[in-house]
C-alpha cells in the first residue's frame, strides 16, 4: 500500500472493485461512509488519517490511487 499512498494532504481516488454482498455490516457501512455503494463507483477524497482508516478496513474491496493536481 505504500506505493499507492499520496503525500499527506494530497488527494486520492477511491474506486469500489468488490461487492459487499456477504460481508459484515461494518464493511458495508465503511463503503457507504466513503460514498461508495456500487461496483466501479469512484470518489475523490483529501488524503487524511481518517479516510485512510476507513480505507484500511475495506481495502480488499477498493482500488486507491493518487490524483494529480
Amino acid at each position: 500500500m505504500a506505493a499507492q499512498q499520496a503525500s499527506e494532504g494530497g488527494r486520492i481516488r477511491v474506486t469500489q472493485i468488490g461487492s459487499p454482498i456477504g460481508r459484515p455490516d461494518y464493511q458495508r457501512a465503511n463503503l457507504v461512509g466513503l460514498g461508495l455503494n456500487k461496483l466501479g463507483r469512484s470518489r475523490v477524497w483529501r488524503d487524511s488519517p481518517a479516510v485512510r482508516g476507513r480505507i484500511e478496513r475495506v481495502k480488499h474491496l477498493l482500488k486507491v490511487e493518487p490524483v494529480e493536481a
